[in-house]
């Protein structure tokens, strides 16, 4: 599969192992890695953060590899539940946050032409995901510009 704005390739990587049940040593209650879950966003952290925290620090010092195994629920989906989500999806969030340094750093180099393309590159992946959520997560009127994106981040740290 070929990447979106380059010529390269994709490479293999990792897949998850195929398992529809938490493994024996990874036994902790649900309603534990809720609360922790809840608690890690409530810290600042993004749903990918949370889950690498739940695999390597784990509830109450046992490790939780894989928190919808664990729960029944994605980490988006609890946070959802509890009202402890952010309002941007994480995906189009970071990639606003790219957009506004970026765009910062074309205004102090304006002749960097290789971040020209990147910033380029990057407002069209905010728009095709802003499309894509346009509706559900985002509202319907929403259209993506640098100071929406400011104010976005703005509000949502």
């Amino acid at each position: 599969m070929a990447r979106m704005h380059t010529r390269r390739r994709g490479s293999s990587g990792s897949d998850n192992p195929a398992a529809d049940e938490p493994p024996e040593w990874s036994a902790v209650d649900t309603e534990d890695v809720e609360e922790r879950v809840v608690e890690l966003a409530e810290q600042g952290h993004d749903p990918s953060v949370i889950g690498l925290k739940l695999r390597d620090e784990g509830v109450k010092g046992t490790p939780v590899p894989n928190v919808k195994l664990a729960t029944g629920k994605k980490v988006t989906e609890i946070l959802e539940e509890h009202d402890a989500g952010n309002d941007l999806p994480e995906d189009i969030r970071n990639l606003m946050e790219r957009a506004v340094r970026l765009r910062e750093h074309m205004a102090e180099n304006q002749q960097d032409a290789q971040n020209k393309r990147a910033l380029q590159n990057t407002e069209s992946k905010i728009r095709r995901l802003a499309d894509y959520y346009r509706g559900d997560k985002l509202d319907e009127d929403f259209r993506y510009s640098y100071d929406v994106a400011v104010d976005l981040l703005a509000d949502d740290r």
